[in-house]
């Protein structure tokens, strides 16, 4: 007669949870994801170059408006982060969860300061329209952004200024002149009391236009000044009759005057950029996406710290893998920051 024996049941697979696991396999196609960004980004760097062969992708900070600073604080403000996830996770191992809690607070904390900072540098990029598809790469695009841009704030001004077709007829140059709006509205108000129907509409239309001109008069003088000198520089620029450097001192000497800012509001100052519209997209590509995973992980440290004195051991795991995420996160930015910031 034979025994048998029963052999223990043999459990399969890694030797860690399956939320772990599952982390780790994510931060994989993660890594293979920004992996991609970058070297896009470092083919984009080698790749550009000026007529010479020579390199020239936009380094100059002074032009790009990089700030290294902002970078480098950031830089550090994400390793102290991920610092303090450390002292988190080891708080939850000793059950100290007051003190996983603060971490946590620190942490989340560094998260909104390296997103406001972020703001900061790209307020500086949007104020001085360094965004992708609007900066001017040689000076004859330089030329016609200041038109393009003048035209827009002068039309602005006026239409804020003047309603109506009667904007349209101040730009023609065939309305009431302001010294004589007066004298015309005048004349209307009479006309109004003994109109009737569509000539009583039409004298309305027309009373409100001469009352916009009464109304403003002196800005619109300022706006008649102001859209002179545009046509000036416009028909110079369509006729190559002017340079960059005196068309930007053209500009600075029309804002020394107070009272063509609402004109001049849309109209910055180009600086020619080579490669200036694939370096704004990498830039915002890269950074953009970054910034997008910070939130994320904000998402994650946020239901944690919701829990408040609640927070005890069944968060443990989802602490670590917060923090494996978080790391990640850090990782990438450490990359990202030589190569956007330094090179």
């Amino acid at each position: 007669m034979s025994h048998t024996t029963a052999r223990p049941a043999v459990k399969m697979g890694l030797p860690i949870p399956n939320s772990k696991l599952g982390m780790w396999l994510f931060l994989g196609t993660e890594i293979m994801f920004f992996t991609a960004f970058i070297g896009t980004y470092i083919v984009l760097y080698f790749g550009s170059v000026d007529a010479s062969g020579r390199s020239a992708w936009p380094t100059d900070t002074h032009i790009t408006h990089i700030n290294i600073l902002a970078g480098a604080t950031n830089t550090f403000v994400l390793i102290f982060s991920s610092y303090m996830v450390v002292l988190a996770h080891e708080a939850m191992g000793q059950r100290n969860f007051k003190k996983a809690y603060q971490s946590l607070v620190v942490t989340f904390a560094c998260s909104v300061l390296f997103l406001g900072i972020k703001a900061y540098e790209y307020y500086g990029k949007w104020s001085h329209d360094i965004l992708p598809g609007h900066v001017a790469e040689t000076e004859d695009d330089a030329l016609k952004k200041i038109v393009r841009e003048m035209d827009l704030g002068v039309n602005a001004w006026v239409n804020g200024l003047v309603p109506g077709k009667a904007a349209v007829h101040v730009k023609q140059g065939v309305a009431s002149q302001v010294e004589t709006a007066a004298a015309d509205l005048e004349k209307v108000d009479k006309e109004l009391e003994s109109a009737r129907g569509e000539a009583r509409t039409a004298l309305f239309t027309r009373q409100e236009q001469l009352t916009g001109l009464v109304d403003n008069a002196d800005e619109v003088r300022a706006w008649q000044e102001l859209n002179r000198e545009f046509n000036g520089l416009r028909d110079k620029v369509s006729a190559n009759s002017i340079t960059l450097p005196q068309a930007t001192e053209a500009l600075h000497r029309l804002e020394e005057d107070a009272r063509f800012a609402p004109g001049l509001a849309y109209v910055h100052h180009p600086q020619p950029i080579l490669y200036g519209n694939i370096f704004a997209s990498t830039y915002f590509l890269m950074t953009g996406f970054h910034a997008l995973h910070v939130i994320v992980g904000m998402i994650l440290f946020a239901l944690v710290l919701k829990e408040g004195e609640r927070l005890n051991e069944r968060w443990s795991d989802w602490i670590e893998n917060s923090g494996l995420y978080w790391h990640f996160v850090d990782l990438v930015w450490i990359f990202l920051f030589p190569l956007i910031y330094i090179i």
